[in-house]
């Protein structure tokens, strides 16, 4: 399994998207970067609450919730689901273009189903789930003592424990899977909200299924690779960040975390379907919305040009799962281009061994790609590594994507080929520093860099 790429729902219309909107952005997906390796569209979070006056990220009593306690998608926003379809007509839909069909879902179950006692699926029986000569409902295997920390109202975990408890699990992805779902990426259930337990549960859960789903888990604050140690072997994709909107300030942490997954052996371990791949988020770019809104796409990405192609190309390094994030309907030709690029696209599926080095705090620079990310490359490809600092000068030119320069400092990344003279000089002192000698009014010096410390593995 390489690292997934596809489109996800979230940074363009927050919980606000509707089936419309969605399949016209899965086509255009499925036009435009099917053909590039981008093959996942994901629905991301709350596609079964309604978007009404007092509905928002954690308000209570607005979700469509079947009789079994499982969440179901609000027929107003997904009209296909009426009659029980649930998500089976758009799934059908998406697999049609050639494309594989995604869900956000909250880690547990729904606070509505424990507070309304539903009973629970024996997927077995086709009946409500007895165990111990009674029928068990929601409300025995919800954990009220364990909501999701930023969904306080909406989820809590499940008692996996009880009988009950997994066969509340197996009734709910075998649903997902019936529908035709093809990508989970699972919430409130590591870093910050970490439940090994649960995440062990729901990935047997899977394993079960006769159709493969790929897991990927979320979120990533304060995920280290000692965290995340005994997990990977258990998903596809792991968050390793928290959420990176388009905000230098968000961007600029990837580095360090990304260097030390990479120096701990976690980029393509092994994982659910083959492999895992440490997620560093979304890429943030063209047409967006805010975090926890009810409003679709109204604004362009804060983030310049050169901060684009930066995040584009530690994501490519650390072979991150690429999850577009803009919306597609509105895709231009430079971001197009940024996304689609060939060689960091190849970079991003077919290099090894990749490490990063430490910042470069002053002009340009230009080092061989083989000494950083892959040893078996011939040279051909250069990074330009920089720092920012000077401040905004202009607004975004919506339609080219670009802007002058940057916020309040960070380090650039761009491409050079070797016919660029000022790219030669660069060779490996040691195996943990690359140096480059350069001339300074008439004098010899020598530039090096060298490994950052990384975050903890144990």
């Amino acid at each position: 399994m390489l690292p997934p790429r596809g489109w996800n729902s979230y940074d363009s219309f927050s919980w606000t998207i509707d089936e419309a909107a969605f399949l016209h952005n899965a086509q255009i997906m499925a036009d435009k970067l099917l053909p590039h390796g981008y093959q996942y569209a994901v629905i991301d979070f709350l596609w079964y609450r309604k978007n009404v006056n007092g509905a928002g990220e954690d308000s209570y009593g607005f979700d469509s919730v079947d009789q079994w306690g499982r969440p179901f998608p609000d027929p107003e926003r997904f009209p296909s689901s009426a009659g029980g379809e649930g998500f089976k007509h758009v799934a059908d839909k998406v697999h049609a273009m050639g494309l594989k069909f995604g869900i956000h879902l909250m880690n547990g179950i729904s606070t509505q189903a424990v507070n309304a006692s539903t009973p629970i699926l024996d997927v077995d029986t086709g009946k409500a789930y007895v165990e111990d000569g009674r029928q068990w409902t929601a409300s025995d295997i919800g954990l009220t003592h364990r909501t999701c920390a930023w969904m306080s109202n909406g989820f809590m975990s499940v008692n996996t424990d009880a009988g009950a408890g997994r066969a509340f699990l197996r009734s709910l992805y075998q649903q997902y899977a019936d529908w035709g779902v093809d990508f989970v990426k699972v919430d409130c259930i590591f870093g910050t909200d970490y439940s090994p337990k649960e995440i062990m549960a729901v990935s047997e859960t899977l394993k079960e299924l006769e159709r493969p789903v790929i897991l990927s888990i979320s979120p990533g604050t304060e995920v280290t690779p000692a965290l995340a140690e005994n997990i990977t072997q258990h998903v596809d994709m792991f968050r390793i960040t928290g959420d990176d909107w388009d905000s230098w300030k968000d961007v600029r942490p990837h580095f360090d975390v990304a260097r030390s997954f990479a120096d701990a052996n976690k980029i393509g371990a092994t994982g659910l379907q083959g492999r895992s791949w440490p997620d560093l988020d979304m890429l943030p770019f063209g047409r967006l919305t805010d975090a926890g809104v009810n409003q679709g796409p109204h604004r362009s990405t804060n983030l310049t040009f050169d901060e684009q192609l930066t995040q584009m190309l530690l994501w490519s390094m650390a072979k991150s799962p690429l999850m577009f994030g803009g919306d597609l309907r509105h895709l231009n030709d430079g971001t197009f281009n940024l996304i689609t690029h060939p060689t960091l696209l190849k970079i991003n599926h077919h290099t090894k061994n990749n490490m990063e080095v430490n910042n470069i705090l002053i002009e340009v620079w230009r080092f061989l790609l083989q000494h950083i990310v892959n040893r078996e490359l011939t040279c051909g490809i250069f990074f330009q590594f920089g720092y920012i600092q000077s401040e905004r000068t202009s607004e975004s030119d919506e339609q080219s994507g670009r802007s002058d320069l940057t916020n309040n400092g960070g380090p650039v990344l761009g491409l050079a080929t070797c016919n660029d003279k000022s790219t030669g000089g660069w060779h490996s002192s040691s195996k943990d520093h690359i140096c480059r000698g350069f001339g300074i009014q008439n004098d010899n010096a020598s530039f090096c860099m060298s490994k950052a410390k990384l975050l903890p593995t144990s």
